[in-house]
């Protein structure tokens, strides 16, 4: 094994990527009320714990995984190793895959780690993974392929619609936003990241709309999108994520489409409905 890529819980991994001796999913732990504690592993529940989420009054907070823990991913006999995470402006986990570097190299000397702040989540993480895999199949040096992917990830763009916003507020993830309209008159915002903080992009009367007005801002920013692909993450909402697809493609072709159910984090800030995009 030449390499391996380590994830936080937030990136969406297809099963044959979950299965694939390459991989390695460094859990967030999820936790709701007094009540539920678990790790985002392979035995999240996602219909489980969005109906806990409703009954609790409380509002659903993650924790990220501690520097040890990244540690020990990085013990392996692959010569290189890449670590993707969640954007360091909404969560810790980049910090501590960072902290979890210099642990290692202190214990065991040098090895090519290299930790990427997504500046997305959810399949913006995904897309890293693929790009990653895409430069090491092509043989480049260590050194090139971080310098690609920095590039990769200035580049690409993550959207989002919500049935709300709740949990992104009162977890303080949408500091950047100066204001955001009002809930009770089914207005949706379309949101976005810039630099990996949240930011609002446009609006619409109803998820249905808002839905297509983020398919068009998609649309409207892709750049060589032949060159791309396409990766939607819906949180027990294919259908959305079907006609954003169908939206999108009718007007740009790209290399390859992924649609992804939500992992753990992703329901957690997604709520139930919520779609990803990023191109």
């Amino acid at each position: 094994m030449k390499y391996k890529i380590v994830v936080d819980s937030c990136c969406e991994l297809p099963q044959d990527l979950k299965n694939d001796m390459r991989f390695e999913i460094v859990p967030l732990t999820l936790i709701v009320g007094d009540n539920y504690e678990k790790e985002d592993n392979m035995e999240f529940d996602q219909r489980e714990f969005l109906d806990v989420v409703v009954a609790c009054p409380e509002c659903p907070k993650s924790a990220c995984p501690s520097p040890e823990r990244y540690r020990k991913a990085y013990e392996t006999e692959a010569e290189r190793v890449y670590v993707v995470t969640l954007s360091s402006k909404l969560s810790g986990s980049y910090n501590s895959a960072v902290l979890g570097e210099n642990l290692y190299h202190e214990k065991y000397g040098e090895k090519d780690i290299y930790v990427v702040d997504s500046k997305s989540a959810a399949c913006g993480e995904t897309q890293i993974v693929y790009k990653i895999m895409e430069l090491e199949e092509k043989g480049l040096a260590f050194v090139e392929i971080t310098e690609q992917i920095e590039r990769f990830v200035k580049d690409m763009n993550t959207y989002f619609v919500l049935e709300n916003l709740d949990t992104l507020r009162k977890n303080g993830r949408l500091s950047g936003v100066k204001a955001l309209v009002a809930s009770t008159l089914n207005i949706k915002p379309v949101m976005g990241a810039n630099d990996g903080s949240i930011i609002q992009l446009g609006q619409g009367i109803g998820m249905k709309k808002a839905l297509a007005k983020m398919a068009e801002t998609a649309i409207e920013h892709a750049v060589e999108a032949g060159k791309k692909r396409l990766m939607i993450t819906h949180c027990n909402n294919l259908k959305a994520a079907e006609c954003v697809r169908r939206h999108i493609e009718e007007k740009l072709h790209f290399k390859e489409t992924l649609i992804l159910d939500a992992a753990g984090v992703s329901s957690m800030y997604a709520n139930e409905g919520g779609v990803i995009v990023t191109i």
